[in-house]
């Protein structure tokens, strides 16, 4: 549960800083372009969003 939240509040973050930073933030010379890629790939890494619920159920004996 604890991975899904904090890929969601950083994939939240990231995009804030790169709101703030405009069209600035896609350029490579800024670290947040890197943070927006990375906050993505880390959303993804152990399974998407779909998967990780189905994860969290069946350790909370909630699948069938």
């Amino acid at each position: 549960m604890a991975k899904k939240y904090v890929a969601q509040v950083q994939n939240r973050v990231a995009d804030v800083c790169l709101q703030i930073h405009g069209g600035a933030g896609y350029m490579d010379e800024y670290r947040v372009s890197r943070q927006f890629r990375d906050a993505r790939l880390w959303r993804i890494g152990a399974g998407t969003d779909e998967v990780m619920n189905e994860v969290i159920a069946k350790r909370l004996g909630l699948s069938s």
